[in-house]
């Protein structure tokens, strides 16, 4: 298979480039390996040629094309462009890839592609990392030399002319992928789908993690052996990738979000968090979330909700088997299997109990204490929040329609209500709350903290809206500084601002943002406000949290008053107050 990997290079010095193609480097440290005399080792097996330049004056034909357009002359500009086209190792054997034949794949590719451009074209054979794979380099000038005929992939009309910077966008990538495709299929080598995302996306960084970590645990336990011991891990695992392995064990067997989330935390510590169409999971040793979409698609909502939905109907298969088998065994079948089968069938109730035993399980705060009998609650009602009431909200019998229609299900729910009032007047008691209006008063003070946290997090994402609109100006401001002094410093001042309208534009409206906000002329540095992003950042979490904690606790505290005010047998539940109160005021 062919892959095709883009960097883009900020480094001046075009000579680096000529001398990674043609000398062996340090594939971690990427410096050049030396001889004891400082000499550099030239590669084993390569080839390399030119585009539209010398291979070996790559470097001084580039500068001096700069020097003709006034291109990349700052430190922020884009000088270069590597490709990558890694072919699969066994196509050497099974497919006749030699690198002679790599390196025309490479040289038609590079033509294709980047018309016009100054290209150096370099087949290795030596495989990366001691893989063995073949794979070409293809290291274009961001600055196109020659003008071409308008290409079909081009966006716009100066992508073929002179002058003008590579443009690299997504559609373009697409193209490129797509292309390279067909050379493959062409050449009868083994080819992957590029256009389509990764089940297990490993990016370079965590490919090098992995790879540091391992060279860390191997040393380890080298030293472990000796002592005589035996090593407790042999293979060194990244975060992301315990992740991965936790994910495919509980999505394996779970058949809902809930279940999927208890059973994560449970077995693994790990936190998980549906929003806005996604998933995202917190690993026990990080601080902050990791998306779905950096762990691959086999990790995201859409993938894994339908894995819950094939596994629900495989448990349902089964129990209805094992309906099927109890039946057979005639009259012998006991009421209790007959009531789980009526309480299960209405669906509402183990809806309810599997939210609940989740929430209380795996919930994102994990600050519910377990209840103490020791402590006096009544000298501090605040504090029966930070326990779960475990409770479920009392059915009225008298609106729901499907009691009145089944009488199984009406038993069933008499029965679980029965239950909940019974818990519900004992977990008063215990609490020492006398009346409803204890009750109430507590709910009030609650909803107090409710709202003050929420409004202390508001203005927390406020302050942090703030900054990162002084990061963005700042940066805006330090990106262009360079060009427009340069414009200061030009001749024709004119000319050099309708060749750089972007950067000073960006310049001007960053200083016109910037003065307004100090009058002084004391900017701000990137340094102080990074720190100051990353407290209110922690601040912002530990707000969100507090103010999770209250939302949730409030529901909890709800049901507790919704309970009592069925057993009182009250018309007006505390819903109904809340909103005669919102309409009056």
């Amino acid at each position: 298979m062919a892959i095709l990997k883009h960097i883009a290079l900020k480094n001046s010095d075009y000579r680096t480039a000529i001398d990674y193609l043609k000398y062996e480097h340090d594939e971690k440290t990427m410096k050049p390996l030396r001889d004891k005399n400082g000499a550099m080792h030239l590669r084993k097996g390569f080839i390399m040629e030119g585009i539209n330049c010398s291979p070996e004056t790559f470097d001084v034909e580039c500068e001096m094309l700069n020097a003709q357009y006034h291109k990349n002359q700052t430190y922020n500009e884009i000088k270069a462009h590597h490709y990558i086209i890694s072919f699969d190792p066994s196509d050497q054997i099974e497919n006749g890839l030699t690198g002679e034949r790599a390196q025309a794949i490479g040289m038609e590719y590079a033509q294709k592609m980047f018309p016009g451009h100054q290209a150096l074209v370099c087949t290795h054979m030596d495989g990366s990392n001691g893989s063995g794979n073949i794979h070409v380099h293809i290291v274009i000038n961001s600055l196109r030399k020659l003008d071409v005929p308008p290409q079909e992939f081009a966006e716009r009309p100066c992508d073929s002319r002179a002058g003008y910077k590579h443009h690299l966008t997504k559609e373009y990538l697409i193209y490129q992928k797509q292309f390279l495709m067909n050379l493959c299929e062409r050449e009868h080598l083994s080819q992957v789908d590029l256009l389509s995302p990764a089940e297990k996306r490993i990016s370079d960084r965590e490919y090098w993690a992995e790879k540091r970590g391992q060279k860390k645990l191997d040393n380890l336990n080298e030293k472990i052996i000796e002592d005589g011991l035996t090593p407790a891990q042999t293979k060194f695992q990244t975060q992301k990738q315990y992740l991965r392995d936790a994910i495919d064990d509980a999505a394996s067997t779970a058949t809902s979000y809930e279940m999927f989330q208890s059973l994560l935390y449970k077995k693994y510590k790990i936190r998980t968090r549906r929003k806005r169409g996604r998933y995202s999971y917190l690993h026990p040793e990080r601080d902050k979330n990791i998306s779905d979409r950096a762990l691959g698609t086999r990790y995201t909502q859409d993938f894994l909700e339908a894995q819950f939905l094939e596994n629900a109907k495989t448990a349902g298969f089964q129990k209805q088997a094992d309906m099927s088998a109890e039946n057979s065994k005639g009259p012998g079948k006991s009421e209790k299997a007959a009531d789980e089968n009526s309480f299960t069938d209405s669906g509402k109730f183990e809806k309810r109990k599997t939210v609940h035993d989740a929430s209380s399980d795996t919930t994102d705060k994990g600050q519910f204490a377990d209840f103490d009998p020791e402590f006096d609650y009544s000298s501090d009602p605040i504090r029966i929040l930070y326990i779960r009431s475990n409770l479920h909200l009392v059915i009225d019998l008298q609106t729901c329609v499907k009691a009145q229609q089944n009488r199984n299900y009406a038993r069933k729910v008499k029965i679980s209500n029965l239950k909940e009032i019974a818990k519900t007047i004992a977990y008063v008691q215990e609490q020492g709350y006398d009346s409803r209006d204890d009750l109430r008063a507590a709910y009030d003070k609650l909803n107090a903290k409710a709202t003050e946290s929420r409004k202390s997090l508001h203005t927390t994402e406020a302050q942090i809206k703030v900054v990162n609109e002084n990061i963005h100006y700042t940066g805006q401001y330090l990106a262009n500084k360079a060009v427009y002094g340069q414009m200061l410093k030009s001749r024709n001042k004119k000319q050099f601002r309708q060749e750089h309208s972007a950067e000073i534009a960006a310049y001007e409206e960053a200083v016109k943002y910037l003065k307004a906000n100090y009058p002084d002329g004391q900017f701000p540095s990137m340094k102080l406000l990074k720190e100051r992003k990353e407290k209110l950042l922690k601040l912002q979490k530990s707000q969100q949290e507090t103010y999770e904690y209250y939302k949730d606790s409030k529901q909890d505290f709800r049901t507790v008053c919704s309970n009592v005010d069925s057993i009182l047998g009250q018309g007006r539940t505390l819903e109904q107050e809340q909103r005669q109160s919102q309409s009056l005021s």
